[in-house]
């Protein structure tokens, strides 16, 4: 995938379409400084926002290849298009994420793109392991390199918040104890 390329475009449609967005997944942390390989890219989409995603998706060649109330994910025949996955938001949490999303450089300025906070991709990472137990590992790894990454300077009480949703309040306690108290 050509992320450049398919950033480039993608961006221009979600602001002229006035798509409620956020990047999220292995490309927003790399957005916001924490190195990670990915082969796709993920989005958090107003759910209110698919039938204009789904023309844009068509636009491009994309196939929708698994849809279901919570995601999509397309494919390119292309592989310079790769593939794209969405997230879909409806609830008043993941709503929250997009509103909260900030505007991060990428590609050395050369772009800005909407990216969910470190504390947001935090409790998509939570959700994304207690749905899929074999992904634990990898999610709490990139969970603790986002915890270390930004120390202080998140907000422990929404990260405590995910935590206790996914029920997984003594993981956040051992976890705040090893990377809260940094300074």
């Amino acid at each position: 995938m050509d992320f450049e390329k398919v950033l480039e475009i993608f961006i221009k449609e979600f602001e002229n379409k006035k798509i409620r967005y956020a990047l999220i997944g292995g490309f927003a942390m790399g957005a916001l400084g924490i190195l990670r390989t990915t082969v796709d890219l993920d989005f958090l989409v107003d759910s209110r926002d698919l039938p204009k995603i789904e023309k844009i998706m068509k636009r491009y060649n994309y196939n929708c290849v698994f849809e279901t109330e919570n995601v999509s994910q397309y494919v390119s025949d292309l592989d310079i298009f790769g593939e794209i996955d969405f997230l879909h938001a409806f609830r008043k949490t993941s709503l929250s994420m997009i509103k909260r999303s900030k505007e991060v450089p990428i590609f050395n300025g050369k772009f800005k793109i909407k990216v969910v906070s470190p504390e947001d991709i935090i409790g998509l990472k939570l959700q994304a392991l207690v749905n899929d137990k074999l992904r634990e590992p990898r999610e709490y790894a990139d969970i603790e390199d986002l915890m270390y990454y930004f120390k202080e300077k998140l907000n422990w009480n929404l990260i405590e918040e995910y935590f206790s949703l996914f029920e997984k309040k003594e993981k956040y306690h051992e976890l705040e104890k090893k990377y809260g108290n940094i300074k």
